[in-house]
């Protein structure tokens, strides 16, 4: 089992962006999530097996957006509150899932077949970021 934190706020994995100008058409990628994911990775490198993680794999991420001031106020739960808005927890994982691929993790990303993925606001004393589990089915890495 692997786990470690990284600090700073989640971001989501953008969706393909379409554009048509006269008769020239095309898809882009909007790239918000660039610097989100350059966190996650150099947080992660130190935990990094020195081999990439092979078979099936679990991956929990726990992500911990900004708490907004309105849940400040004494009468607030001091521990993490569920986060229900947006970004999608589904776009959050993808982020992730795609930085720590290219970071040389795993082979591919479908090697991840499960792992609770969850979405808070921060504790009234914590930070923005996510905690990660990284299991390996039948091996220890």
């Amino acid at each position: 089992m692997i786990s470690f934190f990284v600090h700073g706020v989640p971001k989501p994995q953008p969706r393909m962006k379409a554009f048509k100008r006269g008769a020239h058409a095309g898809v882009y990628d909007p790239g918000t999530a660039g610097q989100w994911q350059a966190l996650v990775a150099h947080a992660a490198r130190a935990h990094r097996p020195a081999v990439p993680l092979e078979g099936p794999l679990r991956v929990a991420i726990d992500f911990l957006l900004p708490r907004p001031k309105g849940l400040m106020r004494k009468r607030d739960p001091e521990g993490e509150i569920p986060h229900t808005n947006r970004p999608d927890r589904d776009n959050l994982e993808k982020a992730v899932l795609d930085a720590l691929t290219q970071d040389g993790w795993w082979r591919d990303d479908c090697q991840v077949y499960g792992g609770e993925v969850r979405k808070f606001y921060h504790s009234k004393t914590g930070v923005p970021g996510a905690r990660f589990v990284i299991e390996q089915d039948g091996v220890s890495p």
